[in-house]
This record gives C-alpha cells, structure tokens and sequence, in this order.
C-alpha cells in the first residue's frame, strides 16, 4: 500500500466523502479523509499526497483559507488541489480557487468519470515524477561511480536504467493521450515539466552510453 499514490479527500460532510470514495473506488490509489481544513493540515504533516480534493465551504476553515495554509508550507506547496463546491456558489469562487493556488475547480454535482480521469492523470504524474527522482539518483551514482551496495557494476546498470527509463516514456506517452481526451488545461503545465524532466533525463542517459 505504500507504493500507491495518496489522495487527500476534505470535506466536513460524511456522505460527500463516501461518494467521493466510491467514485474513486476503481482507482489504483488511496484515499485519506479529512473533515475539517484543520484535520487536512495534520493529515500533511507526516504523509505525501498525488493530489488533494478540497471542498469549499466547510464550517471555521474554509477551503481557500485550507489552501492558503498548504501553499505556504514548503513541503507541500507543490501538492496539486482541486477545489470542490455546489453549482450555485458565488460567481467568484472559481477565480478565488485559482488565486488561492488550486489547479482545477469542479462544481457539484459533477460527473463521476471526469472526476476519476482527473485524479488519474495526476496520480500517474506523481507516480512517474518519483520513479524519475529514483533514476536520476541512479544515474548521478553511476556517474560519480558511487553505486550502493548491491547495485551491481556499471556495465549492468546502464541497461536496467535505459529499461526502466523507457517504461516512463511509454506511461508518460499514454497519460499524455489521457490527458488529450480529457481537455483539461490544468493538465498542461505538470505535463510539459515532467516531459521535460523525461527529456532531460534520456540526453544525460544517451551522454553515457
């Protein structure tokens, strides 16, 4: 279970938080409750989230004022939020939600498979975007010829590394299409930084080979 992207769900409301798991039930990920922005902030202290699923209006903390507080901490400033809230909320909530720091907005009751593409596409990015940390940091050994114990030699490890580096070009290439289908310009930006990481990746791989 620990290899499997965390999703942050918040909202003060039990039955929003039940559907919001069953929709998301079919999804390789975890979900992790949170029903204030207060129990949100506690839940970020000590574990990583792909992304968090943040409900507007919530009783003392609201949703903007949650993202406030996570985009001001460095540890989880980066963390993707897609804000959540009913249809006839006040006409400026989406700006608010995008001045706030989050990187799609969804109106309830909102359809259940775009929902679930969404969160795809961004736990597959947060998935990819760790093993490329992982192969960076066996690529920066190999060239300083500091392999951990166990590793193996050079000769063996540049092969595992053009196989598992290959594999990320193909996901990403897949997600990619996703994203296509999708037409979700939120997706844009964390999917051009992480093509360019792939690309950078690939010219330093093929600079050793």
């Amino acid at each position: 279970m620990s290899d499997r992207a965390k999703i942050l769900l918040v909202d003060d409301r039990e039955e929003n938080l039940i559907a919001l798991e069953a929709i998301l039930s079919s999804l390789d990920l975890v979900p992790v409750r949170a029903r204030s922005g207060e129990e949100a902030l506690k839940a970020l202290l000590n574990t990583e989230f792909a992304l968090i699923l943040l409900d507007v209006r919530m009783p003392g903390m609201d949703g903007f004022e949650t993202a406030a507080h996570i985009k001001r901490r460095e540890r989880t400033r980066n963390i993707p939020i897609i804000f959540l809230t009913v249809v006839d909320s006040a006409p400026d909530y989406a700006f608010r939600g995008y001045a706030a720091g989050a990187v799609d907005y969804l109106t309830k009751p909102f359809d259940p498979w775009v929902l679930r593409a969404k969160v795809s596409v961004f736990s597959e990015l947060y998935n990819m975007n760790k093993r490329l940390a992982e192969q960076a940091a066996l690529l920066r050994d190999r060239v300083s010829g500091e392999l951990p114990p166990g590793a193996g030699d050079h000769a063996s490890v540049l092969p595992e590394l053009s196989r598992r580096l290959t594999a990320v070009e193909d996901e990403l290439a897949r997600v990619r299409e996703l994203a296509r289908k999708t037409q979700d310009p939120a997706l844009t930006a964390p999917l051009g930084d992480l093509t360019d990481r792939v690309n950078h990746l690939r010219a330093a791989f093929d600079a050793l080979s």
